[in-house]
């Protein structure tokens, strides 16, 4: 999975517009989903990583309504509201691992909006017949899932009673 996708107004990069479609197809999978959209202000590093992101008084959550980018503007409502809201960006910065959209608008150029989602999305790693592997170090026993086409290992620490206990009712059911 990708980390950061980038779209930026006026940009000659080849894969601008198809990260404006991949970043829009997000936007609109929002649709009556919970949010959170926050504004902060653009530290002198321009870095919005740096940024406190922890909830603050004016942070708005809310289920968005309409979600979509007609253009380059995005859209989007409010429940109970008839009133249409938008921003227009120059910049779009999505966080595919995060699941968090920065938005950063014409009209307040030292502005960022980050929209979140409010649960936690979890990355999803599939692995095609992994080697399968246990393992004690005498304090931890661990279950190891090695994809050596991928280069990927997945290490878990399990307590191995349970973890028998669970494979027994698996293959029972």
């Amino acid at each position: 999975m990708q980390g950061k996708i980038i779209w930026q107004q006026g940009s000659g990069k080849s894969d601008n517009l198809a990260n404006l479609a991949i970043i829009s197809q997000w936007w609109k999978s929002l649709a009556n989903k919970d949010i959170t959209l926050a504004q902060r202000l653009i530290p002198p590093t321009g870095e919005v990583d740096e940024l406190n992101w922890e909830p603050q008084r004016f942070d708005e959550k809310f289920e968005i309504q309409s979600p979509e980018i007609r253009g380059i503007t995005l859209y989007w409502s409010k429940p109970d509201s008839t009133q249409e809201r938008s921003t227009t960006p120059h910049q779009l910065v999505l966080d595919t691992r995060q699941q968090h959209l920065y938005v950063f608008p014409q009209s307040q150029t030292q502005l960022v909006m980050r929209v979140t989602l409010p649960q936690i999305v979890y990355e999803t790693i599939e692995l095609k017949n992994p080697h399968i592997e246990f393992s004690s170090d005498g304090e931890n026993r661990w279950l190891i899932l090695r994809d050596t086409q991928e280069k990927i290992e997945v290490r878990a620490s399990i307590n191995w009673t349970e973890f028998l206990s669970l494979i027994k009712q698996q293959i029972s059911n």
